[in-house]
């Protein structure tokens, strides 16, 4: 692969693959992987598979700074731009961006790193994408965001966790007396058991859902008078100040950004043993461990959490955060991402000294 990028004079720019509608964890993921390598000084772009009408992802990108474009003509218009450009390095997010990616790099010359985020097979007939995926993923270097992931990928990975832009300081404000649920409402991440737990818990806090998927309609008519719906939030910055738990009672998990932005804004988290989480969340310090069906263990984590929030919130804000900063942080997961990268032949050094 040295031999293919010295051969084609590629000096062109990193392009980072995605097919998105909306913001969910790979959106999210990519904007900080955008950000952080631009701050590393190498050449990162954003391109689309295609454009799915009104996706509000777009305007966080535009404040950001980050530009985009939109891929046309699938494989072959894929595989003429990453000519055309004398793309770098492609490096593809989600199963449909993987599978066409990968094709058009190799056709291409091009060295491709695939990041694998998902910690749960999808339904028919996602997961049987989500198995092409797996498998044609030997054309690439791959990447996978947990130990679990990579435990369960059929060829051998680089572990590189999902990261965020953490702040320099964490929160010195008391926590909230708000509970919160972030994520897709579908059963394997859990938002019937964060509803269960709202109407057992007698707690006086109030309790709030953020997201939407095909569970919310039955939630809501179910669970509405105790748990407030959100719906879909554009800016999850301005939620994490209102809350002071998150709970995510995840079925199956990979390693989910919400999880890592709550603790970077000093929110103590409350998570299954699923994924990745176990990894992030140490109990009793940043948060508490749980199983995702133990509802009397959930009960009692949040009656813990109510009835020690002013007298233990300080330390549990300081924990999440210097856990995010620390270990998930923007420069740890620069290097993670610098190692996955010259795997695949990518001169990094090079490829700085190019864009200056």
């Amino acid at each position: 692969m040295l031999e293919t990028l010295s051969r084609r004079g590629a000096r062109g720019p990193v392009r980072l693959l995605l097919d998105s509608g909306g913001i969910g964890g790979i959106e999210r993921h990519v904007q900080v992987l955008a950000t952080g390598l631009r701050r590393a000084g190498i050449d990162a772009r954003l391109t689309l598979l295609a454009e799915h009408g009104d996706n509000p992802w777009l305007g966080q990108l535009k404040s950001a700074g980050l530009n985009w474009d939109v891929a046309q003509g699938g494989a072959v218009g894929l595989w003429r731009m990453l000519g055309r450009e004398k793309v770098s390095l492609l490096h593809t997010h989600g199963y449909k961006a993987g599978i066409l990616g990968r094709l058009a790099a190799r056709l291409s010359g091009t060295p491709v790193v695939s990041t694998f985020h998902a910690g749960e097979r999808g339904a028919f007939p996602v997961w049987l994408y989500q198995m092409a995926d797996e498998w044609s993923g030997i054309l690439a270097t791959r990447v996978s965001v947990s130990a679990r992931i990579a435990g369960a990928l059929p060829f051998r990975s680089v572990l590189a966790p999902n990261f965020i832009d953490a702040p320099e300081r964490p929160p010195c404000q008391m926590l909230p007396a708000a509970i919160g649920f972030v994520g897709r409402l579908s059963r394997e991440k859990g938002p019937d058991i964060f509803c269960e737990l709202a109407q057992r818990s007698d707690t006086a806090a109030s309790w709030h859902v953020f997201g939407d998927g095909p569970m919310r309609a039955e939630l809501q008519a179910q669970h509405g008078s105790r748990v407030c719906f959100h719906g879909m939030t554009q800016d999850m910055g301005a939620v994490w100040p209102t809350l002071g738990l998150l709970v995510m009672c995840s079925r199956a998990e990979g390693l989910p950004m919400a999880a890592l932005e709550a603790m970077a804004a000093g929110i103590p988290v409350a998570a299954s043993r699923v994924g990745g989480l176990p990894e992030l969340v140490e109990h009793g310090s940043n948060g508490w461990l749980l199983e995702p069906e133990d509802l009397i263990g959930w009960e009692d984590v949040v009656e813990t959490w109510a009835c020690q929030r002013l007298t233990s919130g300080a330390f549990w804000r300081e924990a999440a955060w210097r856990t995010a900063r620390d270990r998930y942080g923007m420069r740890a997961g620069v290097e993670a991402t610098q190692r996955a990268y010259q795997a695949a032949g990518f001169s990094w050094d090079a490829a700085v000294q190019a864009s200056r």
